[in-house]
């Protein structure tokens, strides 16, 4: 990854972290209040986000010629399989059980949240236990 690829990836970052303390996400307290249908405000942050995406996605390849880190642009197909529902189900039961999901889980860790280190810890044994298991299936 060059020097510009690298810089982008850090003020994105920055920029996204940002925005999910500011909204409260890194506080699994919140994001389980959400989850269990008592505070719908985590939707509204949902929603902007995701109208935000649909709108670059759809805008991006027409105001521009390249992504601005090179490369093309181009569209993903991904199906609907066995893998892609078992592991929305092991993730959503992750997220139920300690209220973060991976990005404001290290978001919380810069914000102070030093509890959400065991959440991270688990989040890198879950992928590294999928890596295990997916190498030994090949």
């Amino acid at each position: 990854m060059d020097a510009k690829t690298l810089g982008i990836a850090l003020v994105t970052g920055v920029l996204f972290g940002f925005g999910l303390a500011m909204a409260t996400m890194v506080q699994p307290e919140v994001v389980l209040s959400f989850l269990r249908w008592e505070d719908f405000g985590l939707m509204l942050v949902l929603g902007g986000a995701a109208g935000v995406t649909a709108l670059a996605y759809q805008l991006g390849p027409r105001l521009m010629r390249a992504p601005v880190t090179g490369g093309v642009f181009d569209r993903h197909r991904s199906g609907l399989n066995r893998e892609t529902l078992g592991g929305a189900a092991i993730f959503g039961v992750g997220w139920g059980i300690c209220g973060v999901c991976p990005g404001p889980a290290i978001a919380g860790l810069g914000a102070g949240n030093v509890a959400l280190l065991l959440a991270v810890a688990g989040i890198f044994a879950g992928a590294y236990l999928h890596g295990w298991v997916a190498s030994r299936g090949s």
